[in-house]
């Protein structure tokens, strides 16, 4: 899929996830709401750092656009070493190692781990980087035609507001986990989850995602998952822009309602 409709199901799935949470009866202060679908709707462009085109090497400069090369040099080096003779040769490595659930939850435990090890200064750049994502998914017609310093300009200020109001007394530092010097050991779930989206989203579109290595699968260890291929759409067409978005858009909205108790 395409960065706004990747950016959209982030931010969808998170508020589900609220909305889950507050029917187990352990409900999402509303920082946590808004901080969390933020992140997940960033780090739901983020497994497409193996992609020089896409709107991440894009978001910050040279220095992303230098790392989404290293990062694909990385995962067709990976793809390389570890494909079966059933899997394809392939010339680059986007939609490999960076769309797995392996990359995923180690991106979000590496995160989760700065957030203890790292302080203030750490969540304070993990919220940075996350927010400048989100809005060149979610307002990507305006960031587009806006400075890039303008948009880390709101990144950076949008992120030193909410980690102010997370940090007051009852406003979800310490939502899930209590312990002192764990308070933001939640902030890898939404990473998680935005990245795992992104490859469920990868996987509706004509050719699939390898979500699942390294398990192999009908002989191959870089499977590309998928429904049935009449089922797929090719990335950026009327499927996703008139169909999946309204749907991504319309699911927010209910789960952040259910979040927050009003339905």
């Amino acid at each position: 899929m395409m960065g706004p409709a990747h950016s959209l199901s982030g931010a969808a799935a998170w508020l589900g996830v609220g909305a889950a949470a507050a029917a187990a009866g352990h409900a999402m202060p509303w920082p946590v709401l808004v901080v969390g679908a933020l992140i997940c709707a960033g780090a739901a462009l983020a497994p497409d750092l193996d992609h020089k085109s896409a709107t991440i090497s894009r978001a910050f400069g040279p220095v992303s656009r230098l790392l989404c090369e290293i990062v694909d040099k990385l995962s067709y080096a990976v793809y390389k070493a570890t494909r079966t003779k059933k899997d394809p040769r392939r010339t680059g490595g986007h939609r490999t190692l960076t769309h797995t659930w392996v990359w995923a939850v180690a991106v979000g435990a590496g995160c989760s781990a700065a957030a203890i090890g790292g302080g203030r200064w750490a969540v304070l750049a993990i919220l940075f980087v996350h927010l400048v994502l989100a809005v060149e998914g979610l307002l990507w017609r305006a960031a587009r035609v806006s400075s890039d310093v303008l948009v880390w300009l709101l990144g950076a200020t949008s992120a030193w507001i909410l980690a102010g109001v997370l940090d007051k007394p009852g406003n979800g530092a310490n939502w899930l986990f209590e312990a002192p010097g764990q308070e933001y050991l939640w902030l890898g779930l939404p990473i998680v989850l935005g990245a795992l989206v992104h490859d469920i989203g990868d996987a509706l579109t004509v050719s699939g995602c390898p979500v699942l290595w390294p398990i192999p699968i009908a002989g191959k260890r870089w499977y590309p998952l998928g429904p049935p291929k009449a089922l797929r759409f090719r990335a950026g067409s009327w499927v996703e822009l008139k169909v999946l978005m309204p749907v991504f858009m319309l699911a927010g909205g209910a789960g952040g309602a259910a979040a927050l108790g009003y339905i």
